[in-house]
């Protein structure tokens, strides 16, 4: 089993909260590098919420 699939299945029912402590993340780094590598952290916070499934709304469950 993957680190990935380890990752999912601990987070699994708190997306939500872990969607936030990704923003909150991102918004550490880009404080303490004063927004200078603000568009790669933006990019790194949306392919890991991609990646663990924290990007879909909870109301909208994904289509098929």
């Amino acid at each position: 089993m993957s680190m990935m699939d380890k990752l999912k299945q601990m987070l699994k029912g708190h997306e939500d909260k872990a969607g936030q402590g990704i923003d909150k993340a991102g918004d550490f780094v880009d404080d303490r590098t004063q927004n200078k590598y603000q568009s790669q952290v933006d990019t790194a916070q949306d392919q890991l919420k991609r990646q663990l499934g924290t990007d879909r709304p909870q109301d909208n469950p994904p289509r098929t």
